[in-house]
């Protein structure tokens, strides 16, 4: 199975990047890796891809403010972000629509789940 869907995964962990790419990769989607804000930004200034998955915590420039940087450049603002988080204290699911992301999925991912969840955001 292949398809044209680009997909940048921005985390810090090589793990978890390792494990969300395979997730993807098997249901036939492009994904293009970032392990901080810098490489991500450096990634979207000559490339625009379908769907962001955005981790929250990470050093130097957390996921909050990279939404926002990205949501200010004209390319992505209809481009779906998705933050992959493990911050689910109260007040967390909110903080991460406030700052312009469009969806939610908690770490550790459902594997089963997670193609169906992607599969949501990159059709609406």
């Amino acid at each position: 199975m292949t398809n044209n869907t680009l997909i940048l995964y921005v985390e810090d962990n090589a793990e978890n990047r390792l494990l969300i790419r395979r997730i993807l990769e098997a249901e036939g989607h492009k994904v293009a890796e970032a392990e901080n804000a810098a490489t991500a930004l450096e990634f979207v200034a000559s490339r625009t891809p379908d769907l962001i998955l955005m981790d929250i915590n990470m050093p130097d420039v957390d996921g909050y403010t990279l939404t926002t940087q990205m949501r200010t450049m004209p390319h992505l603002i209809d481009i779906p972000i998705v933050a992959l988080t493990a911050n689910v204290m109260k007040g967390d699911r909110e903080k991460t629509f406030s700052v312009g992301c469009d969806g939610y999925i908690q770490k550790p991912v459902d594997v089963d789940e997670l193609p169906k969840l992607i599969s949501h955001y990159l059709n609406n």
